[in-house]
Protein backbone atom coordinates (compact mmCIF):
# COMPACT_ATOMS: atom_id res chain seq x y z
CA UNK A 1 0.00 0.00 0.00
CA UNK A 2 2.89 2.35 0.67
CA UNK A 3 4.04 1.87 -2.93
CA UNK A 4 0.61 3.00 -4.14
CA UNK A 5 0.92 6.25 -2.19
CA UNK A 6 4.43 6.78 -3.56
CA UNK A 7 3.31 6.19 -7.13
CA UNK A 8 0.29 8.49 -7.00
CA UNK A 9 2.29 11.24 -5.32
CA UNK A 10 5.11 10.92 -7.86
CA UNK A 11 2.81 10.86 -10.88
CA UNK A 12 -0.02 13.23 -9.98
CA UNK A 13 0.95 15.41 -7.02
CA UNK A 14 4.64 16.30 -6.99
CA UNK A 15 4.85 17.35 -10.68
CA UNK A 16 2.35 20.10 -9.80
CA UNK A 17 4.01 21.15 -6.54
CA UNK A 18 5.13 24.73 -7.02
CA UNK A 19 3.82 24.69 -10.59
CA UNK A 20 0.06 25.25 -10.27
CA UNK A 21 -1.69 27.78 -12.46
CA UNK A 22 -4.58 29.82 -11.08
CA UNK A 23 -6.90 27.69 -13.20
CA UNK A 24 -5.69 24.60 -11.31
CA UNK A 25 -7.02 25.92 -7.97
CA UNK A 26 -10.64 26.46 -6.96
CA UNK A 27 -12.76 26.80 -3.83
CA UNK A 28 -15.27 24.14 -2.78
CA UNK A 29 -16.64 26.80 -0.45
CA UNK A 30 -15.15 30.10 0.75
CA UNK A 31 -11.64 29.47 2.06
CA UNK A 32 -11.68 25.72 1.33
CA UNK A 33 -9.26 25.12 -1.55
CA UNK A 34 -9.06 22.18 -3.90
CA UNK A 35 -6.61 21.66 -6.75
CA UNK A 36 -6.57 19.53 -9.85
CA UNK A 37 -3.96 17.38 -8.09
CA UNK A 38 -6.37 16.68 -5.20
CA UNK A 39 -9.10 15.54 -7.54
CA UNK A 40 -6.93 13.41 -9.83
CA UNK A 41 -5.03 11.77 -6.97
CA UNK A 42 -8.23 10.83 -5.15
CA UNK A 43 -9.74 9.30 -8.28
CA UNK A 44 -6.61 7.26 -8.96
CA UNK A 45 -6.26 6.07 -5.36
CA UNK A 46 -9.91 5.05 -5.29
CA UNK A 47 -9.62 3.21 -8.60
CA UNK A 48 -6.54 1.28 -7.50
CA UNK A 49 -7.99 0.40 -4.11
CA UNK A 50 -11.17 -0.92 -5.74
CA UNK A 51 -9.05 -3.27 -7.85
CA UNK A 52 -8.13 -5.09 -4.63
CA UNK A 53 -11.67 -5.16 -3.21
CA UNK A 54 -14.50 -3.98 -5.40
CA UNK A 55 -16.95 -4.18 -2.49
CA UNK A 56 -15.00 -1.82 -0.23
CA UNK A 57 -16.50 1.58 0.49
CA UNK A 58 -14.33 4.44 -0.73
CA UNK A 59 -14.58 7.61 1.36
CA UNK A 60 -12.57 10.43 -0.15
CA UNK A 61 -12.53 14.04 0.97
CA UNK A 62 -13.37 15.42 -2.46
CA UNK A 63 -15.97 12.74 -3.21
CA UNK A 64 -17.76 13.33 0.08
CA UNK A 65 -18.04 17.02 -0.68
CA UNK A 66 -20.03 16.06 -3.79
CA UNK A 67 -21.98 13.20 -2.17
CA UNK A 68 -21.89 13.05 1.66
CA UNK A 69 -24.03 9.91 1.98
CA UNK A 70 -21.05 7.55 2.26
CA UNK A 71 -20.08 9.18 5.56
CA UNK A 72 -23.21 7.70 7.12
CA UNK A 73 -22.06 4.20 6.14
CA UNK A 74 -18.45 4.42 7.29
CA UNK A 75 -18.98 3.39 10.90
CA UNK A 76 -20.75 0.15 10.00
CA UNK A 77 -19.55 -1.23 6.64
CA UNK A 78 -17.39 -4.35 6.60
CA UNK A 79 -14.50 -2.71 4.76
CA UNK A 80 -13.69 0.87 3.84
CA UNK A 81 -10.81 3.01 2.63
CA UNK A 82 -10.66 6.65 3.74
CA UNK A 83 -8.60 8.91 1.48
CA UNK A 84 -7.19 12.39 1.89
CA UNK A 85 -5.31 12.88 -1.39
CA UNK A 86 -3.58 16.08 -0.27
CA UNK A 87 -3.98 17.03 3.36
CA UNK A 88 -2.81 20.62 3.64
CA UNK A 89 -4.04 21.77 0.23
CA UNK A 90 -3.50 25.42 1.12
CA UNK A 91 0.16 24.74 1.86
CA UNK A 92 0.49 22.69 -1.32
CA UNK A 93 -1.11 25.41 -3.44
CA UNK A 94 1.30 27.99 -1.98
CA UNK A 95 4.36 25.88 -2.65
CA UNK A 96 4.93 25.05 1.03
CA UNK A 97 6.14 21.51 1.84
CA UNK A 98 3.84 20.82 4.82
CA UNK A 99 1.26 18.56 3.16
CA UNK A 100 0.64 14.81 3.12
CA UNK A 101 -1.18 11.97 1.41
CA UNK A 102 -3.22 10.07 4.00
CA UNK A 103 -5.03 6.75 3.89
CA UNK A 104 -6.90 4.77 6.54
CA UNK A 105 -8.46 1.32 6.35
CA UNK A 106 -11.47 0.46 8.52
CA UNK A 107 -13.29 -2.78 9.32
CA UNK A 108 -16.80 -2.33 10.72
CA UNK A 109 -15.85 1.22 11.74
CA UNK A 110 -12.59 0.31 13.48
CA UNK A 111 -9.40 1.72 12.00
CA UNK A 112 -7.02 -1.18 11.39
CA UNK A 113 -4.29 0.45 9.31
CA UNK A 114 -3.17 3.99 8.55
CA UNK A 115 -0.60 5.71 6.34
CA UNK A 116 0.76 9.26 6.27
CA UNK A 117 3.14 10.01 3.40
CA UNK A 118 4.87 13.40 3.41
CA UNK A 119 6.30 13.49 -0.13
CA UNK A 120 8.13 16.82 0.19
CA UNK A 121 9.76 15.68 3.45
CA UNK A 122 10.21 12.07 2.29
CA UNK A 123 8.73 10.64 5.49
CA UNK A 124 6.31 7.72 5.62
CA UNK A 125 4.43 6.86 8.82
CA UNK A 126 2.54 3.56 8.94
CA UNK A 127 0.38 2.14 11.73
CA UNK A 128 -1.35 -1.21 12.11
CA UNK A 129 -3.76 -2.01 14.90
CA UNK A 130 -1.90 -3.95 17.56
CA UNK A 131 1.40 -3.79 15.67
CA UNK A 132 2.64 -0.27 16.40
CA UNK A 133 3.95 2.53 14.20
CA UNK A 134 6.93 2.90 11.90
CA UNK A 135 8.61 5.91 10.31
CA UNK A 136 10.43 5.08 7.06
CA UNK A 137 10.38 1.45 8.15
CA UNK A 138 11.87 2.02 11.61
CA UNK A 139 9.64 1.25 14.62
CA UNK A 140 8.65 4.13 16.88
CA UNK A 141 8.81 2.55 20.34
CA UNK A 142 7.03 5.30 22.26
CA UNK A 143 6.20 9.00 22.29
CA UNK A 144 9.15 10.86 23.82
CA UNK A 145 8.51 12.15 27.34
CA UNK A 146 7.81 15.87 27.28
CA UNK A 147 10.49 18.12 28.82
CA UNK A 148 7.95 20.94 29.25
CA UNK A 149 6.41 21.93 32.57
CA UNK A 150 3.50 23.62 30.76
CA UNK A 151 1.94 21.42 28.05
CA UNK A 152 2.46 22.76 24.53
CA UNK A 153 -0.22 22.14 21.93
CA UNK A 154 -1.16 23.14 18.42
CA UNK A 155 -4.47 24.06 16.87
CA UNK A 156 -5.37 25.00 13.30
CA UNK A 157 -7.36 28.13 13.95
CA UNK A 158 -6.96 29.74 17.39
CA UNK A 159 -9.99 31.79 18.30
CA UNK A 160 -9.19 35.45 19.07
CA UNK A 161 -9.34 36.03 22.79
CA UNK A 162 -8.71 32.40 23.76
CA UNK A 163 -5.95 32.34 26.35
CA UNK A 164 -5.03 29.69 28.90
CA UNK A 165 -2.74 29.80 31.90
CA UNK A 166 -2.46 26.02 32.28
CA UNK A 167 -1.39 25.22 28.70
CA UNK A 168 0.37 26.93 25.82
CA UNK A 169 -1.13 26.79 22.32
CA UNK A 170 0.53 27.58 19.00
CA UNK A 171 -0.85 27.48 15.49
CA UNK A 172 -0.53 24.08 13.87
CA UNK A 173 1.21 23.28 10.60
CA UNK A 174 -1.94 23.48 8.49
CA UNK A 175 -2.10 19.74 7.79
CA UNK A 176 -3.15 16.88 10.05
CA UNK A 177 -0.64 14.80 8.09
CA UNK A 178 2.07 17.01 9.58
CA UNK A 179 0.43 17.64 12.96
CA UNK A 180 0.05 14.02 14.08
CA UNK A 181 3.66 13.08 13.30
CA UNK A 182 4.73 16.18 15.27
CA UNK A 183 2.69 14.91 18.21
CA UNK A 184 3.92 11.32 18.16
CA UNK A 185 7.55 12.43 17.85
CA UNK A 186 7.30 14.86 20.76
CA UNK A 187 7.36 18.27 19.06
CA UNK A 188 4.06 19.10 20.81
CA UNK A 189 2.14 17.52 23.68
CA UNK A 190 -1.38 17.81 22.29
CA UNK A 191 -3.50 18.84 19.31
CA UNK A 192 -6.91 20.50 19.35
CA UNK A 193 -9.36 20.63 16.45
CA UNK A 194 -12.87 21.89 15.74
CA UNK A 195 -13.51 19.55 12.80
CA UNK A 196 -13.56 15.75 12.99
CA UNK A 197 -13.61 14.58 9.37
CA UNK A 198 -12.38 10.97 9.18
CA UNK A 199 -9.93 11.62 6.34
CA UNK A 200 -8.17 14.18 8.55
CA UNK A 201 -7.91 12.10 11.72
CA UNK A 202 -8.32 8.32 11.39
CA UNK A 203 -4.76 7.53 10.30
CA UNK A 204 -3.16 9.86 12.84
CA UNK A 205 -5.49 8.74 15.61
CA UNK A 206 -4.44 5.11 15.11
CA UNK A 207 -0.77 6.11 15.26
CA UNK A 208 -1.35 8.05 18.45
CA UNK A 209 -3.27 5.33 20.25
CA UNK A 210 -0.83 2.63 19.14
CA UNK A 211 1.88 4.62 20.94
CA UNK A 212 -0.16 5.06 24.11
CA UNK A 213 -1.81 8.42 23.52
CA UNK A 214 -5.47 9.33 23.65
CA UNK A 215 -7.82 11.10 21.24
CA UNK A 216 -11.39 11.98 22.24
CA UNK A 217 -13.96 14.72 22.04
CA UNK A 218 -14.04 17.34 24.78
CA UNK A 219 -16.85 15.36 26.43
CA UNK A 220 -14.62 12.28 26.65
CA UNK A 221 -16.02 10.20 23.78
CA UNK A 222 -13.19 8.22 22.20
CA UNK A 223 -12.63 9.24 18.60
CA UNK A 224 -13.39 6.91 15.71
CA UNK A 225 -15.33 6.68 12.48
CA UNK A 226 -18.68 8.42 12.83
CA UNK A 227 -17.81 10.35 16.00
CA UNK A 228 -18.69 14.05 15.95
CA UNK A 229 -18.59 16.71 18.63
CA UNK A 230 -17.70 20.27 19.53
CA UNK A 231 -13.93 19.90 19.95
CA UNK A 232 -11.43 17.10 19.37
CA UNK A 233 -8.40 16.70 21.62
CA UNK A 234 -5.41 14.43 21.01
CA UNK A 235 -2.68 14.09 23.64
CA UNK A 236 0.52 12.13 24.09
CA UNK A 237 -0.76 10.28 27.18
CA UNK A 238 -4.16 9.72 28.80
CA UNK A 239 -3.02 11.69 31.85
CA UNK A 240 -1.96 14.60 29.69
CA UNK A 241 -5.28 14.42 27.85
CA UNK A 242 -7.13 15.01 31.14
CA UNK A 243 -4.83 17.85 32.22
CA UNK A 244 -5.08 19.49 28.81
CA UNK A 245 -8.85 19.10 28.62
CA UNK A 246 -9.14 20.76 32.03
CA UNK A 247 -6.77 23.53 30.99
CA UNK A 248 -8.50 24.21 27.69
CA UNK A 249 -12.13 23.71 28.60
CA UNK A 250 -12.18 24.24 32.37
CA UNK A 251 -13.76 20.90 33.21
Amino acid sequence: MSDLLFEVADQLIMPRFGALDSSDISEKQPGDLVTVADREAEVELGRRLCEGDSDALIVGEEGVFSDPRCLDLLSRVAHAWVIDPIDGTRNFARGKPDFAVMLAETRFGETVRGWIWQPAHQKLYVAELGAGVTCNGEPLPTIPASPRTVPLGATYLPVPGEEWAEVKVIRSWGSCGIDYPKLITGAVDFLSYRSMFPWDHLAGALMLTELGGRIATDTGEEYGAGVIGRRLLAAATPQLWIATRDGLFGE
